[in-house]
């Protein structure tokens, strides 16, 4: 690799690892909006998802710039794909954050329709997506095929919350129906933070790809399936 190469790829490195960090925090303060019902909060994390969408941007044509101008092969380019891969799922993840914002503010006017204790397990759900996000980022950052790991055999934690919450929510509308629709809102925010923890799994395989050149996307729906 040569040192011009060597210092752009650290840069895409970099700018990768600054949108992770936009993207969490984003998620953090997502799910502290929807927790507290707070519209202020919940109209920022939508705002501030405009930076999240420029930073894919400008991320994705310094990946394509460096592709034209210096045609790397094997760890090199190898690299590039990944940061473009991880970009996208990082954007997605900032989408999602903005889902569960918008849930947010219809749950600040949604009132005394909601029970008074929501029989959903959120908030665990939230951190153990948030640990998967930290976790796979934190693999990039330090080459760590083995964190990587970590992080997509964790995701059936947060299958078998969200099925539990979807549960929760079908005994809860037979004992309240009046409750249906400011209760579905919630098993929506449920299903946002899957979503969630499928990105963070797809990050930990792009640095699975990244380190050892292995695909393991199809491998491990395969091994699940049987």
């Amino acid at each position: 690799m040569t040192k011009l190469l060597e210092r752009q790829i650290g840069k895409l490195m970099d700018m990768c690892l600054k949108l992770g960090r936009t993207v969490e925090e984003n998620v953090r303060s997502a799910m502290k909006a929807v927790k507290e019902r707070n519209v202020e909060l919940a109209r920022d994390v939508i705002k501030r998802d405009e930076l999240i969408d420029l930073g894919e941007v400008d991320l994705e044509e310094e990946c394509l710039k460096v592709l034209a101008l210096y045609q790397p092969v094997a760890i090199d380019l190898r690299t590039i794909i990944a940061v473009l891969k991880i970009t996208n799922d990082l954007e997605r993840i900032g989408d999602l954050a903005v889902n569960i914002s918008e849930r947010a503010i219809f749950a600040s006017k949604d009132g005394d329709s909601l029970p008074r204790k929501i029989p959903l397990e959120i908030d665990p759900m939230a951190d153990i997506a948030l640990s998967m996000l930290r976790g796979a980022l934190d693999s990039l950052m330090e080459m760590d095929v083995r964190k990587a790991h970590e992080v997509y055999r964790t995701d059936e934690e947060v299958d078998a919350l969200h099925l539990a919450n979807f549960n929760r929510l079908e005994e809860a509308i037979r004992d309240d129906p009046g409750s249906a629709l400011a209760l579905t809102r919630y098993l929506s925010v449920s299903r946002f933070i899957e979503r969630m923890a499928d990105h963070a799994t797809n990050i930990a395989e792009d640095v699975i790809y990244l380190l050892d050149g292995e695909i393991v996307r199809h491998r491990l729906n395969d091994s699940s399936s049987k």
